[in-house]
């Protein structure tokens, strides 16, 4: 058995989790009309997103407006991620998020797990899992907007940390609408009829803060073989409306693209832009929210922050087109407590197959 000592160690206790599972005898899948991904392979190829530079939105050419717009919708159309620069979040910010972020988790274990600030809301690994295939080898902050300027959600201990996060969920939350009207619009839509309809703000946006340890046993042993690998987040979908990630430059992001894994190749201060469940069914399947999954580095650590651009919990999700909807209409509300549901069931979620018509 792998074991460590957490005293003083900023890492929380996967291994010890992740052993447990690999030698578990409980049955991870239980039987359900519903399909349940189960693609764990390797990716079979690393390929570039398509990038896209935002500055084109703002320039005073209208062909260019169009062409710039063109190309966002082409990518959700196809990819359902892409990845933009001239965003307009300074390289600075960045960099000082990452240095915030870094320092918050090099903390020690036991006082991340029992401070109680960034709203009580570390988490790790995987509760639910049953099987390695469902565990997550990572660490998360999920902080709710309305938190991020609360001086109580900080303490003395994260001071420093207040104004960044401020500035920097400002600056995505900016970049996300930003995108969404571009995705509104293309659907036929006026951004003031879909906000109208859906509250997207502070009460019900989240920004996530992720370190993925090195998946290595005790002695610095890596966990990952040729046979093996070692989800930092298990392969699944967003259940938002759309994701803005910045990511580090070690790698392992990974989506389905033509049915296969291919790895993400990160590029310097771009953020990734990916589509939600909400806008799939919003669009009636226009818009495409991809698979993906994180795998773990067994020698090098990962950083990423993640803004979810989410609804108020009562806002009506159906279909903005006039030809018959794919789906249902359901409440966000809803939609979350099912995913919730069939993560305590199968360990992961089922999604937006379960309010197809």
């Amino acid at each position: 058995m792998v074991t460590f000592n957490f005293k003083d160690s900023s890492n929380p206790p996967l291994a010890d989790h992740y052993v447990k599972l690999t030698t578990s005898k409980t049955n991870s899948y239980q039987e359900t009309g519903l399909r349940l991904s189960r693609q764990e392979s390797k990716p079979d190829e690393s390929e570039e997103l398509p990038l896209i530079d935002l500055s084109g939105l703002a320039s005073a050419d209208e062909e260019e407006r169009a062409k710039c717009a063109s190309k966002i919708a082409s990518a959700s159309t196809e990819w359902g991620f892409f990845q933009v620069v001239n965003h307009g979040v300074s390289p600075k910010l960045l960099s000082q998020m990452r240095r915030e972020q870094v320092k918050l988790f090099n903390e020690s274990f036991s006082w991340k797990s029992t401070c109680r600030l960034l709203n009580n809301s570390y988490r790790w690994g995987t509760p639910t899992a049953t099987s390695p295939e469902q565990f997550s080898w990572s660490e998360a902050f999920h902080m709710p907007l309305n938190k991020v300027s609360d001086p109580a959600c900080y303490g003395e201990e994260l001071s420093s940390m207040r104004e960044v996060v401020m500035e920097y969920a400002e600056a995505m939350q900016r970049v996300a609408k930003l995108v969404a009207e571009v995705l509104i619009t293309n659907l036929g839509q006026k951004m003031e009829a879909f906000e109208e309809q859906i509250r997207c703000d502070e009460q019900t946006c989240y920004l996530r803060m992720n370190r993925y340890p090195a998946a290595s046993g005790s002695g610095g042993s890596p966990l990952i073989s040729q046979e093996r690998i070692i989800h930092g987040l298990v392969p699944h979908t967003d259940s938002d409306f759309l994701t803005i990630l910045h990511q580090d430059q070690v790698g392992g992001l990974h989506l389905i693209k033509d049915s296969k894994w291919v790895a993400v190749k990160p590029v310097q201060n771009a953020l990734i832009v990916n589509l939600g469940d909400l806008f799939q069914a919003w669009s009636n399947d226009l818009y495409k929210s991809v698979e993906h999954r994180v795998i773990a580095n067994p020698n090098m650590e990962r950083f990423s922050v993640a803004y979810f651009l989410c609804p108020s919990h009562d806002s009506v999700i159906g279909s903005c087109c006039n030809h018959p909807s794919v789906y249902k209409s359901f409440t966000f509300g809803e939609y979350r407590r099912k995913v919730q549901e069939d993560s305590r069931i199968f360990g992961r979620k089922v999604g937006l197959s379960r309010f197809l018509r």
